[in-house]
């Protein structure tokens, strides 16, 4: 599953939009989650690196779609980034901040789906695995789509959106193996997914899912401290 952001203030083109995705996920299997933000300053406002493709309209109120790309940017280089805008001229200058590409208004669905499948290629490409050895073969499960992972006796759990899946193998040779992607250790029985810590209050920290998972005292201070990293010091208390 693909994090789409759609940052515009026209309701209606935030709409052609939800539909012109859910065509394409009918058409190619690719599943969004879909988040809309009415104005780039509440997009900004405490931004973490979770979304995979941000659609952004150009002219906007309070900020303009130019200005927040680059803030975006400053925070997060991989995003796929498409201008969304009826003057082709401010659209060409999207090279400033990297911009994937940009789609000009009223679109047409073929136009639409070319730039967003360039989109999901690059995402793809941006996207590590783990490749879970299973009873009769292996599993390849994407590293964006694992929440978090738990170690019971001598089996892994990966906490997935779409369920759990059984794995072998030891959670300290996992960690290893996911340095450096974003995994951090909470307590002696779970590895987290960064990007899918919404809230973390005392020794508890609250998953994407809503799941509660408690904080080991010896690896509090180590995961706070690589966790401000990520989310800054103001969004954890």
């Amino acid at each position: 599953m693909l994090n789409v952001a759609i940052v515009d203030d026209d309701a209606s083109a935030v709409e052609l939009l939800r539909a012109s995705l859910s065509t394409y996920s009918a058409r190619t299997g690719e599943n969004f989650e879909i988040t809309a933000f009415p104005e780039a300053t509440r997009f900004l406002d405490g931004y973490r690196a979770r979304f995979d493709i941000v659609f952004m309209d150009i002219e906007m109120p309070t900020m303009d779609g130019m200005t927040a790309a680059a803030h975006l940017r400053a925070v997060d280089a991989q995003v796929a980034l498409i201008f969304v805008t009826n003057i082709v001229q401010l659209a060409a200058k999207g090279y400033e901040v990297d911009a994937l590409d940009y789609i000009i208004k009223p679109f047409a669905y073929p136009d639409f789906e070319r730039k967003l499948r360039r989109a999901v290629r690059a995402c793809q490409h941006f996207t590590g695995a783990l490749v879970v050895a299973q009873q009769g073969g292996t599993r390849r499960v994407l590293l964006r789509d694992i929440q978090f992972i738990e170690v019971r006796g001598h089996s892994l759990l990966l906490h997935t959106e779409d369920g759990i899946i059984h794995g072998s193998g030891t959670l300290q040779d996992t960690e290893r193996k996911l340095s450096g992607e974003g995994f951090l250790r909470c307590s002696k029985a779970y590895l987290v997914n960064q990007k899918h810590v919404t809230v973390v209050k005392g020794m508890i920290l609250t998953m994407s899912s809503g799941e509660r998972l408690s904080i080991g005292r010896s690896y509090r201070k180590t995961f706070m401290s690589e966790l401000a990293e990520f989310l800054g010091e103001a969004y954890v208390i």
